[in-house]
């Protein structure tokens, strides 16, 4: 994997003793709202939101309390730091990956997967922007390109 996928660990666990990570849940950590996002290497995408960044203690709180991931992948952009020494007390491993692209990568993918309907499926995809906030899918993404960083060979690969 490219240098950019590196995820650095946050919390003090050792993330050898984690193995192959398969559930995660992702934030996109924004000033005013974030994305949340539960993936599964196995299941997919389990569960994605949008909630104001004040509320994502406790959604991450709620999200881990019923599906039990293995890590936290927080995004290291606005709020990155914060957000993860927030969600430490949690007692999961906390992973602080890079944000690259993220945002117009979620806009790809939000409208890959909502395509646009009658007058704004004629206009060019690079000038829409989405009607409701897409945060989820930045999260998403950041969950995804960390599943997909690890190998059997070596679990911590990229960590």
């Amino acid at each position: 994997m490219e240098e950019r996928w590196r995820a650095r660990l946050f919390s003090g666990k050792n993330e050898e003793s984690l193995g192959l990570i398969d559930r995660v849940i992702a934030v996109d950590p924004g000033r005013a709202k974030c994305g949340v996002a539960v993936v599964s290497r196995t299941e997919g995408v389990i569960a994605k939101t949008v909630v104001p960044t004040g509320d994502v203690r406790d959604t991450v709180r709620l999200l881990s309390s019923r599906m039990e991931p293995e890590a936290l992948i927080v995004g290291g952009g606005t709020g990155g730091e914060a957000t993860a020494k927030t969600l430490s007390s949690l007692s999961i491993p906390i992973y602080i990956v890079d944000e690259w692209f993220s945002t117009q990568r979620a806009r790809v993918r939000y409208f890959k997967e909502n395509p646009p309907r009658g007058w704004r499926r004629l206009v060019p995809r690079g000038f829409l922007v989405p009607t409701e906030p897409y945060d989820d899918y930045a999260a998403l993404l950041l969950a995804e390109d960390f599943l997909s960083s690890q190998t059997s060979d070596n679990p911590a690969a990229n960590l």
